[in-house]
């Protein structure tokens, strides 16, 4: 059974909702004991770990799992919309447990 090493978050400080993918990075790390890293403008590593587009672009925040054998795993890269169509980090941090249960058992 594999278990998370440490958070990657990809991201750019220019994003509207940057600080809102660090404080929900810094949740989930605390929550699950792990150390997490912020890798800013790192189009690279989110190109070749996260979700690309039809061109092989990247789009920014991208959140990842490093586990302890070294793979790395996309956890998020899209916040999920509430009713009112508003960003719900609430949903999302929802959504960034499941994931983690599910590739850690």
């Amino acid at each position: 059974m594999v278990k998370p090493v440490k958070l990657i978050l990809v991201s750019a400080e220019h994003h509207p909702y940057h600080k809102k993918w660090v404080a929900l990075t810094e949740e989930v790390a605390k929550e699950i004991g792990v150390t997490w890293e912020l890798r800013l403008d790192d189009y690279v590593f989110a190109i070749e770990h996260g979700i690309t587009d039809d061109l092989g672009m990247a789009g920014l925040p991208q959140l990842f799992v490093e586990l302890d054998n070294n793979e790395i795993k996309l956890l998020l890269h899209e916040i999920p919309l509430n009713k009112a169509f508003q960003p719900d980090f609430e949903k999302a941090k929802k959504q960034v447990l499941d994931k983690l249960r599910s590739l850690t058992g």
